[in-house]
């Protein structure tokens, strides 16, 4: 799929660094996540709960959080029959979550937007995992092509399905805010890393600032947030970087 030549669209939302910066509770458990979420304070806003911490209390971290008026977005990737997924998002729905991410395969945005139907809550299509590159989709058997134009084509088909927006990498996000069914939807970046920050397991990064700059709503950060000594300075360091 080529990318049409249209003109950068403005993201989706306001403008509050504090809105705009995902912090990515990837602890172990519930309750770590709420002590990391008392250093952070009012410095952020909006928290992410992922797989990792879904047996461990990551649902009641969620409650808890949207208790104190904190958004809540949470990373399931779900993938299943239609019938299973809308079943799925609808129970999840009642949870009160801003964002739940399901795969972007069209069947599976649909069926998810069914479910979140009425509701408040916010589907976002995956894309390709940051942490994934070529090399990866051959040995998963995707098929050829460059990875970027992969990730523009399924974002085009989420939004179609009815996705509110997608994840993808900030390296792709000045194309896919390009597209003409960008218009109105949300993009939302992780794989992003402050300058001088370590890469661990992630391949395709940008900096805060570079990934709002090319068209990124909401920017996710995990490691480099709570793995810092002070949290909260760390969290106030990546906002004062975003335009």
């Amino acid at each position: 799929m080529s990318v049409a030549p249209f003109p950068a669209r403005k993201p989706a939302t306001g403008a509050d660094p504090r809105d705009r910066l995902i912090v990515a509770l990837d602890v172990s458990d519930g309750a770590t996540a709420m002590q990391l979420a008392e250093r952070l304070g009012e410095n952020v806003t909006f928290y992410k709960i992922g797989l990792g911490m879904l047996t461990t209390g990551g649902l009641a971290a969620a409650m808890e959080l949207k208790d104190q008026g904190k958004r809540v977005f949470l990373d399931m990737k779900l993938f299943d029959i239609p019938a299973t997924i809308e079943h799925a998002v609808r129970r999840l729905a009642a949870f009160d979550l801003d964002f739940l991410t399901v795969h972007g395969d069209p069947s599976v945005v649909k069926a998810a937007a069914a479910g979140a139907a009425g509701t408040g809550m916010k589907i976002l299509g995956v894309t390709v995992l940051t942490s994934s590159d070529r090399g990866d989709l051959d040995a998963a058997l995707i098929r050829a092509g460059d990875v970027s134009e992969l990730v523009a084509e399924r974002a085009a088909r989420a939004w179609e399905a009815g996705a509110d927006g997608v994840i993808a990498s900030a390296q792709e996000a000045a194309a896919l805010r390009a597209l003409p069914e960008s218009m109105g939807k949300l993009i939302v970046t992780p794989g992003i890393r402050p300058a001088g920050a370590s890469v661990d397991d992630q391949k395709r990064i940008s900096t805060p600032g570079a990934a709002v700059g090319a068209g990124a709503d909401h920017i996710v950060v995990g490691r480099p947030v709570w793995q810092a000594s002070d949290p909260a300075a760390a969290a106030r360091a990546i906002q004062a970087e975003l335009p």
